[in-house]
């Protein structure tokens, strides 16, 4: 079994360990077999960040994020904005990889999921999708906005809820920020809309 099989298999397995109502909807349903890509590694600088986080506090999320890390050189990072979108600092510090999906390592034409990474002393704007969407940070530190509301610390482990075209945004301070994400609803490449313009 390779280091991406074994991360699905973490990721699978994390989440149903879960009991929040919320993400329980969210996954009912899925099929979790799915066939492989074949992708190409594609690495990133912002995953350098991602040996440098602190453990988180819970033994599944320590866990999971092992498995990502074990994975991480294999695995096709992405980014969705240009230099033009947000400045050269911004992408050196974002990115992302879909595990599963309709552009992941494993296919799936019904919901999306994977890992955001965002380095120290991030602001990822306000944004919106069609998409429902869940996030689950994997260590504390990041910060978190939900329809133009105050930013507010979000915790290890938490889950974080955004319904389809709710407007949110993230933001880190000295610490990066790893997270979980799942996808379902709408289209699953879609780029996101920000401050009134589609990206």
């Amino acid at each position: 079994m390779s280091a991406i099989d074994e991360l699905l298999v973490a990721f699978r397995a994390y989440i149903l360990s879960r009991s929040d109502p919320v993400l329980r909807h969210f996954i009912e349903g899925f099929q979790w077999s799915m066939e492989e890509r074949s992708l190409a590694p594609r690495e990133l600088p912002v995953v350098t960040h991602l040996h440098e986080q602190h453990g988180p506090d819970g033994e599944a999320e320590v866990s999971l994020l092992d498995s990502l890390r074990n994975a991480a050189g294999m695995l096709h990072w992405a980014q969705t904005y240009s230099i033009t979108d947000f400045g050269a600092d911004f992408l050196q510090r974002y990115g992302w990889v879909e595990l599963f999906g309709t552009r992941g390592h494993f296919a799936s034409d019904e919901m999306a999921g994977g890992f955001l990474l965002l380095g120290p002393g991030v602001h990822y704007p306000d944004h919106h999708h069609l998409a429902e969407e869940i996030y689950i940070p994997l260590a504390d530190g990041s910060l978190w906005s939900k329809d133009a509301q105050p930013f507010l610390p979000r915790w290890s482990g938490e889950i974080i809820h955004h319904p389809s075209n709710i407007r949110h945004a993230m933001r880190t301070e000295d610490e990066p920020l790893v997270a979980l994400y799942l996808w379902r609803g709408g289209p699953l490449a879609q780029k996101s809309i920000i401050s009134g313009r589609m990206q």
